[in-house]
């Protein structure tokens, strides 16, 4: 018994050598910043545990959960990855379908799939540490860092908030053969683009909010200036290694493309287009239990000092009535009684994607899908077994 104690210390010792020599901490006048051996911001995982869920209340709302996936993802042809946790435990998972139909691979609890517009959650949070470590500001002109940027007004945090008035690059790309879609495009030619063809911004910059994949491409371009790393390698080493988010990857269109899981509409394989070189907007591919790691390390006191949270957690557009808003890297529904809701829902060629999480509950509810449907989508409702939520579990979804 003394020799397993040992070696147990033993190893304790090792893991946590390890962890300090890999990491250290910086004082700054926020908090606290956890940098790597080259000074780059690295997303620590919770060390405090967070309170333990009783046997009653896992069985309570496991029953509910389940019952819900059951009545909805009941058909034998659906392809999903689906997880509820609270305080980090997992209380429901299952995992169904094709990950690839060709060989004949199902998917499992270690299978990355696309998460489409989910990774603007993570390229946002890669943002937010450099704002925190000093390397960036919010309201720094995009200009300042990316050469050749034509909007002066652009900062980052319009960006993030998608305020910019930028049109969607899927668009002005198309249009009057401004880009040879036989070309992979990339994110460095979105902005080339913008510049030999004089793309004009739709709206004025900060005036209101508009949904555009362009500002997230840019902010991973913004990742690979202020880094000196390619936005793969740094997501990596800032928050997928760190994590141990061993099952998470950033899609490489030259070395990757025979290799992840397609996705499907109905049972055609959606073939990868000229679009898919782009990433920050997509293209990360996970799994539930890798971005419950994700979800879970951000409760960490020291993730991101108190005012930059707060900031996350906010709504930027009020110029119309409504529930709806945009934090930065954050869906939020605002309602008149009851806690805000929190998510962020994606669709990318036949994949479909959710990443709820409850914050006052600490509760995670992540769905991932590689055959379209907007069944993804209605997800939300299962945020009423858990708060003081306005959703029934009759509600229609939506993306």
């Amino acid at each position: 018994m003394t020799s397993k104690i040992s070696l147990y210390t033993t190893q304790l010792l090792a893991i946590i050598l390890l962890t300090v020599s890999c990491s250290k901490q910086e004082k700054t006048e926020d908090g606290i910043v956890k940098v790597n051996k080259d000074g780059l911001p690295v997303m620590m995982p919770l060390q405090e545990e967070m309170p333990k869920l009783t046997a009653a209340f896992i069985n309570d709302k496991k029953y509910g959960v389940s019952r819900y996936f059951e009545k909805t993802w009941s058909e034998k042809n659906d392809n999903v990855a689906f997880l509820v946790a609270k305080n980090g435990q997992i209380i429901y998972e299952n995992y169904m379908g094709f990950a690839n139909k060709r060989t004949g691979e199902m998917i499992t609890k270690d299978t990355p799939l696309h998460i489409a517009s989910v990774s603007k959650v993570l390229t946002s949070t890669a943002i937010l540490m450099l704002v925190d470590a000093k390397k960036i500001k919010l309201d720094q002109k995009v200009n300042t860092i990316i050469d050749n940027f034509p909007y002066p007004d652009v900062t980052i945090q319009t960006l993030l908030n998608h305020r910019s008035g930028m049109r969607n690059y899927a668009y002005f790309t198309s249009e009057n053969n401004n880009w040879d879609k036989t070309q992979t495009l990339t994110n460095e030619d979105i902005v080339k683009v913008m510049v030999d063809k004089n793309i004009q911004l739709e709206t004025k910059t900060d005036t209101h909010f508009s949904y555009c994949n362009t500002n997230y491409a840019m902010l991973a371009l913004i990742i690979e200036k202020v880094t000196g790393l390619k936005y793969p390698e740094a997501m990596k080493e800032m928050i997928f290694q760190p994590l141990g988010m061993t099952d998470t990857f950033v899609f490489d269109i030259n070395k990757d493309r025979n290799m992840i899981a397609p996705s499907y509409r109905g049972n055609m394989e959606i073939a990868i287009d000229y679009l898919d070189g782009i990433y920050g907007d997509k293209n990360i591919y996970s799994t539930p239990r890798d971005l419950l790691k994700f979800d879970k390390a951000r409760y960490a006191p020291f993730f991101l000092n108190p005012d930059l949270i707060k900031k996350i957690y906010q709504g930027y557009s009020y110029e119309s009535k409504g529930t709806r808003n945009y934090g930065l890297g954050v869906r939020m529904m605002e309602f008149d009684k009851g806690e805000p809701f929190y998510y962020h829902n994606g669709w990318w060629h036949g994949n479909t994607s959710s990443f709820i999480t409850l914050r006052k509950e600490k509760v995670s509810i992540i769905v991932l899908s590689n055959k379209f449907t907007k069944k993804t989508y209605q997800t939300k409702r299962l945020a009423a077994l858990f708060g003081d939520y306005p959703f029934k579990l009759n509600d229609d979804g939506e993306e």
